[in-house]
C-alpha cells in the first residue's frame, strides 16, 4: 500500500483583552480573507512549536517564546484546506511581545473583539468556536 503524506501546519490563537489576533491573507487560497496566523512546518528542520513561533513573527511581528505556547488541538479534516490534506496543530499564546504589523504572507494584522470577528478563512471559525466553548475566553 502506498501512503500519501499530508502537510503539517501550526496556527496560533493570540488573545488580548477578549480580542483575537487575525491576519488578512495576501495569497490564495482565501486571498484577502481573515485568518489565524500560522503556516507550514519546515519539514526536517523544525518542530511544530518552532513553526508556530516563526510564522507568528513573520506574519504579524508578534514575538512569543516557545515555552509560552500552550497546545490547544489538532484539526485534520481532509477537506479543511482546498490545496489538499492539511493537518494543523493549534497553539495558544497568552504571553507575547510587540504590536501587530503585517508582513510576509499577510496584508494586515490586527486584534478583533471576540464579539465582532469577520468571516474567516479555512476552518478557523470552527477552531475559534471550539476555543470559546473550551472556556478559555
Amino acid at each position: 500500500m502506498r501512503y500519501e503524506n499530508p502537510c503539517a501546519t501550526a496556527d496560533v490563537i493570540v488573545e488580548r483583552d477578549k480580542q483575537i489576533l487575525l491576519i488578512k491573507r495576501k495569497h490564495e487560497p482565501f486571498r484577502n480573507m481573515w485568518a489565524l496566523p500560522g503556516g507550514h512546518l519546515d519539514c526536517g528542520k523544525e518542530t511544530l512549536e518552532i513553526t508556530a513561533v516563526r510564522e507568528l513573527k513573520e506574519e504579524t511581528g508578534i514575538s512569543v517564546n516557545e515555552e509560552d505556547l500552550e497546545f490547544f488541538r489538532v484539526y485534520s479534516e481532509p477537506d479543511r484546506d482546498p490545496r489538499g490534506h492539511y493537518i494543523t496543530h493549534v497553539y495558544v499564546a497568552k504571553a507575547f511581545n510587540g504590536q501587530p504589523v503585517a508582513d510576509d504572507d499577510a496584508n494586515d494584522a490586527r486584534f478583533f473583539s471576540i464579539k465582532k470577528l469577520p468571516k474567516l478563512a479555512f476552518d478557523h471559525e470552527k477552531i475559534l468556536n471550539d476555543y470559546f466553548k473550551n472556556g478559555d475566553l
